[in-house]
């Protein structure tokens, strides 16, 4: 009970904290969740500042104190009565940590993934999409933002800083994964955007740190149900899947060579994936969604040139049922037909924004 007490005489509040586009509902028991880093505890903890404080009870679940002194629902329940807690909030929470939850009349429990075998409404928050990180930008130069955003990537804490911090990435890194999912990490990131099994990545693994392949296995489900990592079918090439990393800045922490076009085919996937468009990827020839429309990356390349391309892979785009091809660019912007399907070329930041649901 002190313990207790102890929580709920804390004063939490964020500095500077940007809102976000997904909002926290304003009733109902909610299951927020979320790829670690994407800014879940900072959106409650702005939320909360705005509830009357002798009625809300936020917990940290990774908080050492209960290292010893586990939570019952016992115990929550009856200081929630006799505390006339209205508003209950469990961080860092994991499946079943609790046998049930205690009767309240607001829940919020943040974790990692969606869980399952609740009556509490799913809210998924994913890192920035590029407007949302526009709301962190003191520049008004497009081009400088966009020379930010490749930088420090989608990740709310560094996009904050305003410049590249690779010593904010590492206390990111050391923060949120062990050394083994560390080394895993690196292994993923040497072959990011590369077709993959896991069976591969394992044998990738192996040849560079003592791993069990139980291990590695139940951790590539563990950070693909988490969103960490994500693996795309593709349509044209049926060996393995296209495998991408949940942020193009955090996989270029890991390699030294990342090419530019590894960063904008990622950046282009994640857009896609962060505004729930259904798609798949069409080998090398880009990405194609449930609608037919073949999203390409091509951030420098002329209209002349993806004209010849264009009509050289007319007859694949027609085999495969392209209805309009939407060519992605940095800067360059035009429009061209082949026929009955339209060409148009747009840069990223535009792109971006006009598929926002």
């Amino acid at each position: 009970m002190l313990l207790l007490e102890y929580y709920q005489n804390q004063h939490y509040f964020n500095e500077l904290y940007v809102p976000r586009k997904i909002q926290i509902p304003d009733q109902g028991n909610i299951n927020l969740y979320g790829v670690r880093g994407s800014g879940k505890s900072a959106m409650v903890l702005d939320f909360i500042k705005e509830q009357d404080p002798t009625k809300t009870l936020y917990i940290d679940m990774e908080d050492p104190n209960l290292l010893f002194a586990p939570l019952t629902v016992e115990i929550l329940q009856n200081y929630i009565n006799k505390s006339q807690i209205t508003l209950l909030v469990l961080d860092h929470y994991t499946q079943d940590a609790l046998e049930r939850f205690p009767l309240i009349d607001r829940l919020i429990v943040i974790t990692r993934t969606k869980l399952e075998g609740t009556a509490l409404e799913g809210v998924e928050l994913f890192p920035l999409d590029y407007e949302e990180f526009l709301a962190f930008e003191s520049s008004v130069s497009a081009t400088h933002s966009f020379n930010h955003f490749l930088k420090t990537g989608t990740l709310p804490q560094i996009a904050r800083l305003h410049k590249s911090n690779i010593s904010a990435i590492k206390t990111f890194m050391q923060s949120k994964f062990d050394t083994s999912e560390h080394k895993l990490l690196w292994v993923l990131a040497q072959h990011h955007t590369k077709h993959l099994t896991v069976h591969q990545i394992y044998t990738y693994a192996k040849e560079k740190f003592k791993v069990s392949k139980d291990w590695l296995y139940r951790t590539i489900k563990l950070f693909s149900d988490e969103k960490l990592l994500f693996f795309i079918e593709d349509r044209y090439q049926k060996s393995g899947k296209k495998m991408i990393l949940f942020d193009f800045a955090f996989a270029k922490y890991f390699t030294t060579g990342q090419p530019f076009i590894i960063q904008f085919d990622t950046m282009i996937a994640l857009a896609l994936i962060k505004h729930h468009i259904s798609f798949e990827t069409l080998g090398i020839h880009g990405y194609i969604t449930s609608e037919s429309e073949l999203v390409i990356p091509a951030p420098f390349e002329s209209e002349e040139s993806l004209w010849a391309k264009s009509q050289s892979k007319f007859s694949l785009y027609k085999q495969y049922g392209v209805k309009k091809v939407t060519i992605v660019t940095v800067a360059n912007q035009y429009e061209y037909d082949i026929q009955n399907i339209h060409f148009e070329a747009l840069p990223f930041y535009e792109w971006s924004i006009l598929n926002e649901e």
